[in-house]
């Protein structure tokens, strides 16, 4: 299972890669993998405020309908509009092509609710 170093984790198996006061956000290796096949994922839209812990979207997969849970607070600033067409990228590119949503943080020290890379690692049982 792949847990990049460089991202921050949430319990509910979200990433959050910050770039400045831009969260990018997607769902774990581990949460795809449990999930099964993608074959639809909702996303909000631009402009959209969303709330820290609160259900953002949700992904449909073989296997489960799941919400997708935002850890940021802040405005939807873009979307990742090529998983319309595409879903299974989440299963295929997770980190990188699979993002779903960036984020406008509007409360950066919600950053100290995440989990680190070791963290998630003892979470999901690969430590």
């Amino acid at each position: 299972m792949n847990i990049p170093s460089n991202l921050l984790y949430t319990k509910d198996h979200e990433w959050a890669r910050l770039e400045g006061d831009i969260a990018i956000i997607g769902i774990t290796d581990y949460a795809q993998g449990e999930l099964g096949d993608v074959v639809f994922v909702e996303l909000p839209q631009v402009g959209n405020q969303v709330t820290k812990g609160q259900a953002f979207g949700t992904i449909e997969a073989v296997k489960a309908v799941s919400d997708l849970f935002a850890p940021f607070s802040g405005e939807i600033v873009a979307i990742n509009n090529e998983l319309e067409n595409a879903p299974e990228t989440i299963n295929t590119s997770p980190y990188e092509n699979g993002w779903m949503i960036k984020i406008k943080v509007s409360d950066p020290s919600e950053k100290a609710d995440l989990v680190s890379p070791d963290e998630y690692k003892n979470l999901v049982g690969e430590a």
